[in-house]
């Protein structure tokens, strides 16, 4: 029987945040045969509550059993009903307030739960790459923008690039997309990499008229940023659009191998 009949099912762990004020629940999927003394590489993801429905064990035992990936820990970062308000932009809340615990989950990201998990399980300090999904796609950008001394990589799947510091029909203009802002005015953060994920019914706003939809206008224009900055078109930024994809589990689990062997092999 080969490891992808035997998937390395979640461990659920629990750790408490002084800066979020609850307890955090964690999705841990341990390396094929792991040894706690060896030093592994570490994803993160946020919305660890979805690992079921995006097939997150199968897909990464099938990689470490197949070869195509040297073994890897996972972890998974659980949100609850807060989400809307802890997920975000850290240094800026968008129009409706949303996001403005942003800068508490950057904390805890940075400063308890890496900690905690290094503890744990001995993770590769040169290798340590954090992803998310849509909101979290986000909060996984801004949280490795910023912290370029701790994350190697990041990922995004049809992130909420739109997140805005003012509504469309209060005179909005494309300058009000926080991400955007940040990089553009931000220094380049040298030995990162960029890896982002849209389908091509993420969704059906468009709201220039352009005849492309604001998911994938924004991830380009997101990446067009990166690239002025010196980020190289398939060296250092990573673009992966899925045609009739959609903004759900389905269209980003057929996305999360391509990213897993993006992020950890070297072939």
């Amino acid at each position: 029987m080969s490891f992808s009949d035997k998937p390395v099912f979640p461990i659920a762990r629990k750790v408490f945040s002084v800066f979020l004020e609850r307890e955090v629940t964690l999705s841990v999927i341990q390396p094929i045969n792991f040894d706690p003394a060896r030093a592994y590489p570490l994803v993160l993801f946020n919305d660890g509550q979805d690992f079921e429905g995006l097939g997150m064990s199968q897909i990464i035992s099938q990689l470490q059993s197949d070869g195509e990936i040297d073994p890897v820990l996972v972890v998974g970062i659980h949100a609850n009903y807060d989400r809307i308000y802890e997920y975000g932009v850290a240094a800026e809340a968008d129009y409706a307030g949303r996001g403005n615990r942003a800068g508490a989950t950057s904390d805890f990201v940075t400063k308890e739960l890496l900690p905690f998990i290094n503890d744990e399980y001995h993770v590769s300090q040169e290798h340590i790459v954090y992803a998310g999904f849509s909101l979290g796609g986000l909060m996984a950008l801004d949280i490795v923008w910023n912290n370029p001394g701790i994350f190697s990589k990041t990922g995004v799947f049809s992130g909420a690039l739109w997140w805005r510091k003012r509504a469309l029909h209060d005179g909005y203009d494309d300058s009000d997309r926080i991400m955007h802002t940040q990089l553009r005015h931000g220094e380049v953060k040298q030995n990162l990499k960029f890896w982002f994920q849209c389908g091509s019914l993420d969704e059906y706003d468009d709201r220039d008229g352009d005849g492309v939809i604001d998911s994938i206008q924004d991830t380009l224009e997101c990446i067009a940023i990166l690239e002025k900055k010196g980020y190289a078109w398939n060296r250092e930024v990573f673009y992966k659009e899925i045609a009739l994809g959609e903004h759900n589990l389905n269209t980003w689990s057929e996305a999360l191998p391509g990213f897993i062997k993006w992020a950890f092999s070297e072939k």
